[in-house]
């Protein structure tokens, strides 16, 4: 039998990542805010999941001002996508072992 969790991906094994990415991949960007209240996380904890990963280049941050008002946005990379891809078809196929 072929090695069924090779492309689980450790990085989306937190329920907090998993959650971000899984808006993010439905969704053109989400900002700190939704994500913070979509997921019941703290603002530390959303910011400590968020820089993992920015840091594998999964999503990308968009800094902006609304009016004086900081406003941060974030979206999935094209690796982020195809990485996430990856990690729910191999949580499918562990799913689907008869």
């Amino acid at each position: 039998m072929k090695n069924i969790i090779l492309n689980i991906n450790k990085l989306f094994d937190h329920r907090i990542r998993l959650g971000i990415m899984s808006i993010l991949m439905v969704n053109e960007y989400a900002d700190f805010n939704l994500l913070k209240e979509s997921l019941g996380a703290t603002d530390g904890n959303i910011a400590s999941h968020i820089k993992a990963l920015e840091k594998e280049a999964y999503i990308t941050v968009h800094k902006s001002f609304i009016g004086k008002k900081p406003n941060t946005k974030y979206s999935s990379t094209q690796l982020g996508k195809d990485e996430f891809k990856k990690h729910l078809s191999a949580l499918e196929k562990i799913l689907n072992i008869k």
